[in-house]
């Protein structure tokens, strides 16, 4: 992928998140909506873990699962969520962690940021920091984190290997990582890829399940496992699509039922994770 259009991409990717961000304060925004985890997302968050946060931390909330629930969070542990967004899932892991403990959240657009800071001073929640930067390069010290998490962010990354290798170097030795994502079961084809709509919509840039795992041993994680929670159907589809405005993103030559039948069955929310080996193997 060139630079412009890894550059066109992220603007593209933070145009829509800072949309998204603007109509949860302004209270035009009744939920997540525009993205494949806009079907599925906040169903698996309990009631009993969100009644305690602010509402427009769930309006916003525009992930593909719950990773707070398969993360295995302990009292003092320090956790950093990759694209944070309005902030829903550090707000949770800050309560599962408890004072000991510390919850960062990390995301490149400055209106998710904003949104977030004013979660958590609603939340009334201290051990939180929300830090302003891109997954690709993460900044913070090595071996800081014990658990990495992310909900339906590393597909929009267009350098998925610097997203798993800043992971792998910041968590500390024995360190997990716990990610929500959209994950393709067989490849898309090269023009499906180019749509733009489909890339912000946590599509067009999910990786085969496969591949993704085989990047993430590459980058030195173990006990790698991606689990299916949901496979998106023609009806999903056909949703999603009406929702993304593919219709005016296809250009001519792109026939519109060909890409609703490629996508049928190819998309799936997973559960993606990892662990840091505890001791390093000397070369």
């Amino acid at each position: 992928m060139t630079t412009s259009e890894t550059d066109h991409i992220r603007a593209a990717v933070r145009d829509r998140y800072a949309d998204a961000a603007r109509a949860a304060q302004d209270g035009t925004c009744e939920g997540p909506s525009g993205t494949a985890s806009g079907l599925f997302g906040r169903t698996l968050y309990k009631d009993i873990e969100t009644d305690a946060l602010p509402s427009d931390a769930l309006t916003a909330s525009l992930g593909c699962g719950n990773p707070t629930m398969l993360a295995d969070l302990q009292p003092g542990d320090v956790v950093l969520d990759l694209g944070s967004g309005g902030g829903i899932d550090v707000l949770l892991s800050a309560r599962r962690v408890g004072p000991t403990g510390m919850a960062y959240g990390l995301d490149m657009t400055s209106e998710m940021l904003e949104l977030a800071r004013k979660n958590q001073v609603e939340a009334g929640l201290t051990n939180v920091e929300f830090l302003r930067g891109t997954i690709e390069d993460i900044p913070m010290p090595d071996e800081t984190i014990d658990v990495v998490i992310s909900n339906c962010v590393v597909n929009l990354s267009p350098d998925k290997d610097a997203v798993v290798h800043e992971a792998f170097r910041v968590l500390k030795p024995g360190g997990r990582l716990a990610i929500s994502d959209i994950v393709l079961r067989r490849p898309l084809s090269e023009p499906t890829r180019q749509l733009i709509g489909l890339w912000t919509g946590c599509i067009a840039g999910a990786l085969v399940d496969d591949d993704y795992q085989a990047r993430l041993e590459s980058a030195g994680f173990e006990e790698v496992s991606i689990e299916p929670t949901r496979v998106y159907g023609d009806d999903d589809i056909v949703a999603l699509a009406a929702e993304l405005a593919v219709d005016a993103d296809l250009p001519d030559r792109i026939d519109r039922n060909e890409v609703l039948a490629e996508l049928g069955g190819s998309v799936m929310s997973a559960f993606v994770r990892g662990r840091k080996p505890e001791f390093r193997q000397e070369s």
